[in-house]
């Protein structure tokens, strides 16, 4: 089931589109939207990106490494004869997807996201250790 959750983004003061990897840590490892936004700029200063920008989104080495440093590990999605995996198909828990051109938090089997981000396929995902 898809329910809305910004993230903390606008209690935060922002209203940037882009930031999909900073509401999904944000709600899966339920820290706040600064913190989150921190978190992700140090990774992105020093890693692909090499620059704190990341408005416009953030590469996934960068926020892999990011998410390595607070014990989160990556999972491959699981595979199915004849479809690809989607959302309901993770387990349950807190898990952080990585979806076609998306990263949204999904917290026992529920997407939470700032849009209705439920048809897109899921390449893996990151759970804590």
């Amino acid at each position: 089931m898809y329910i809305y959750d910004d993230g903390g983004r606008e209690e935060a003061g922002f209203k940037s589109k882009g930031d999909c990897g900073i509401r999904a840590i944000s709600i899966a490892c339920e820290i706040s939207y600064n913190e989150s936004r921190k978190l992700l700029k140090e990774y992105a200063k020093r890693g692909k990106a090499q620059s704190g920008q990341i408005s416009k989104g953030i590469y996934k080495e960068d926020l892999e490494a990011a998410l390595n440093s607070i014990g989160w590990v990556w999972h491959s999605a699981p595979k199915f004869e004849g479809r690809k995996a989607r959302y309901n198909d993770l387990p349950k828990g807190r898990v952080i997807a990585r979806m076609a051109k998306h990263y949204a938090a999904i917290i026992d089997g529920d997407l939470r996201d700032s849009w209705d981000s439920s048809h897109k396929m899921v390449y893996g995902y990151w759970r804590e250790k």
